[in-house]
Parts: structure tokens; sequence; C-alpha cells
């Protein structure tokens, strides 16, 4: 999910300020995605650029709060209709991770599998323990996150399950000297025939 379209969503509800936004976005993830204030506020600035959003005047208070326009919402609208590729998703860092340790030197890659493995197991029983600490009904968009997160770890451990049987079955292949010995070798072979 985008800043942006989180935002957007949000401002659909009604106008609201900076730090209103912030609060609802946290709370609407289960604050599974903290935001900083100042990614509120650049995103803001360009939505408002892009003629998303505009800004209200200031309140008594000094707060500025923000509306959505019919672009924005013609922009969300296009955003809840089209699905998400994995394009779209940031790269896969843990697969990377792990395809970096196994060429490189030095590096116990069935500890790098085990390492992460009990972080994902632990993360795994801090979301089920989440989901099940409130059932109010209210509560149903953060228990979808929660469950897609869980989902998600799932995944992860039957994945690194994958990744340590294939660690166990793979036989490396025997290094060759450099050089050419090759060469050498048909060389002999071809003076001997």
């Amino acid at each position: 999910m985008s800043i942006r379209h989180g935002l957007l969503a949000l401002l659909e509800r009604g106008e609201m300020y900076g730090y209103q936004l912030r609060a609802a976005f946290e709370e609407s993830t289960g604050s599974t995605w903290p935001l900083n204030i100042g990614q509120v506020y650049t995103t803001l600035a360009r939505l408002e650029r892009d003629g998303l959003v505009r800004s209200l005047p200031e309140s008594e208070s000094g707060q500025r709060p923000y509306e959505i326009t019919d672009a924005g919402r013609a922009d969300l609208a296009l955003w809840f209709a089209t699905p998400i590729s994995p394009a779209d998703r940031p790269r896969d860092e843990l697969s990377i991770k792990l395809a970096l340790a196994l060429t490189t030197p030095g590096v116990d890659v069935r500890a790098v599998v085990q390492t992460q493995r009990s972080a994902t197991m632990r993360a795994l029983q801090e979301l089920t323990r989440l989901k099940y600490a409130s059932d109010k009904p209210e509560d149903l968009a953060w228990r979808l996150v929660l469950d897609a997160m869980i989902f998600q770890a799932e995944a992860e451990i039957r994945w690194l399950d994958h990744c340590e049987t294939s660690l166990v079955r793979h036989r490396p292949a025997p290094s060759r000297p450099t050089g050419r010995p090759e060469a050498v070798d048909r060389t002999g072979e071809e003076a001997r025939r």
C-alpha cells in the first residue's frame, strides 16, 4: 500500500490535518506500519501539487486541515479497482540475502536460515496473540491486516524449511583449478594417441 493512497482513503472519511491522518493511518493498520509525521506532510504536499487534495484555512489552533478533491476520489477509486501486481511490491530482501549468503565465502547459510526462522516464529506468535486480543466488530480491518501478516509469516517459515532442505541436499560442484589445465590434459591425451 502506498502512503499516498492510504491518506486519500482516510481523507475520503472527512477533512483531517497531518497528525490526525498519521493517527488514523496507524490505527487502520493496527500500528503495523508506523508513519513519520514528515512522511505525512511530504505526501500531502505532493497530493496537493497533483490536485488530489486541497488544504483548507488554518484553524484557530494553527492546524491546517486537508480535504480530498474529485480528482483524488477518482485516483482512489482507480487504486481500489486495480489489483496489486508482484512488480508493485518491494523487493524481497530475505531471498536476496540468502542468495548472497550462498555465494559469499565464510557465511554459514544454515545459521542465517535458523536466525531468520527464529525471528519469524517470534513474530508469528506475537501476531497471533494480537489477533486474539480483541474480537470487537470495529477491529475487523485491523484483524484482516494481522491475518495477512500471519499468512506471510507462515509462508516465510515454509520457504525457510524448503531452503534448509535444499541446503542439505545441495552438493557443491567440485572446484576447477584455475588456468588452462583442461587444454593441457587434452594435449597430453592427443600426444598419447
